[in-house]
């Protein structure tokens, strides 16, 4: 499953888009923790002290952001789904 890093998370990946071997019928969750046994720095960027996904991190899954899906993090992807991750971003206008 391939999955796109933006902003801060592309740099600790080491590139945009990472290849992960996970199983069938992995969930949003699952692969969000196989994306921190890999890249532990990460951790901190991606998840609360539960080991819960912060709530101004970004987790789509084609195109929809799992915080707005029914099931959630329990959501089921689809080895050909689109997995995009942001990490917060500031900034603006002065």
């Amino acid at each position: 499953m391939k999955v796109n890093f933006y902003a801060t998370l592309r740099e600790m990946a080491g590139g945009k888009t990472v290849e992960f071997a996970v199983p069938d019928n992995v969930t949003a969750q699952d692969l969000l923790t196989e994306i921190v046994t890999r890249f532990p720095r990460m951790r901190q960027e991606l998840l609360d002290e539960q080991g819960r996904l912060h709530g101004h991190v970004h987790f789509f899954i084609n195109g929809r952001d799992v915080q707005f899906l029914e099931a959630n993090m329990d959501t089921q992807i689809r080895p050909d789904d689109t997995v995009n991750v942001f990490p917060a971003v500031g900034g603006g206008c002065r």
